[in-house]
């Protein structure tokens, strides 16, 4: 596995993605991270050297600390890899990187999935009740993106370039009429929950680019636009992606991703603890302390 080669190309394509750290939290990490711990109980017959690839949005950033650090504690080296989200994708189905938490369906990463999906490994929904739109502060007086005209200076508060709902964003602004002279600013996920908090701070008018589940709901009183067109979408699932060969080479560590399942509330506490500035790291080993009757579950049958 070409762990260089992935780390210099997450360095250079997802540079936008890391201007999160911006959000108070730590998970705008530049470097992967390696747990080093060869002690437990991965098996000898397998490797136990494993890279998971993942995109710095505040939901994938959770789930793959949790996830590697479970994967550590059975003894295997995790990498953690942050890249452009288009390149996780392609980085997990040429295998340079092993796996995946992140990838939502059937409609923020549709193009993605009907690019790679032949030359991936699918386990399955990791998490539902997902969903993306625009949201706004619930002091605003719109409900729908129909309802919209001049406010904040007609401009929607975007994440990434090349996130799943930046191209819905995109399509939306050519899709309803009253939307057609608006700008979307793109910028990062940690941009746009500062700029989103520090509106509602002074109660002004904003409009970004949301998904759920995401700490913003729990901190702030939030509300989707409703979407009559459907640009958006309904709700979504993530999912979890391998390479292929992973489940022969590594067949306790697919296990554990095969299983890898939880629920908004559980990710929402992990997000809740670094957007308040805890390591994810430190965040994941909290939440796996708490939670050992489900991480046992996840871990059923590895040795």
């Amino acid at each position: 596995m070409d762990f260089k080669k992935l780390k210099m190309m997450g360095l250079a394509l997802g540079m936008g993605a890391m201007l999160a750290a911006c959000s108070g939290s730590d998970e705008g990490e530049s470097s992967t991270e390696e747990s080093g711990d060869s002690n437990g109980s991965a098996t000898s017959e397998e490797s136990k050297e494993i890279n998971l690839a993942y995109v710095e949005w505040d939901t994938e950033v959770a789930s793959t600390h949790v996830v590697g650090k479970v994967l550590e504690d059975l003894g295997y080296d995790v990498t953690l890899t942050p890249l452009d989200n288009a390149i996780m994708w392609e980085a997990v189905s040429n295998g340079e990187a092993d796996a995946m938490v992140a990838g939502w369906l059937p409609n923020t990463h549709a193009s993605q999935y009907a690019e790679y999906k032949d030359s991936l490994v699918e386990l399955g929904e990791n998490l539902t009740g997902a969903k993306i739109g625009l949201v706004v502060p619930s002091y605003m007086d719109v409900n729908s993106i129909e309802d919209l005209t001049d406010e904040a200076d007609m401009t929607i508060t975007g994440i990434e370039p090349g996130a799943g709902v930046m191209a819905a964003t995109e399509q939306a602004i050519k899709d309803y009429e009253n939307l057609n002279d608006w700008d979307l600013l793109p910028s990062s996920s940690g941009a746009m929950t500062v700029a989103l908090g520090q509106a509602i701070e002074n109660e002004e008018e904003v409009i970004v680019t949301g998904w759920s589940p995401h700490w913003k709901f729990s901190s702030y009183d939030l509300k989707y636009l409703e979407d009559p067109k459907g640009v958006f979408g309904g709700e979504e699932t993530i999912n979890t992606f391998a390479r292929t060969g992973l489940e022969e080479e590594m067949p306790e560590a697919f296990k554990v991703l095969d299983a890898f399942n939880w629920t908004t509330e559980d990710i929402e506490s992990v997000m809740l603890d670094i957007n308040g500035g805890t390591d994810p790291k430190e965040a994941a080993a909290k939440w796996i302390n708490d939670h050992a009757d489900k991480v046992a579950e996840w871990t059923e049958g590895v040795e």
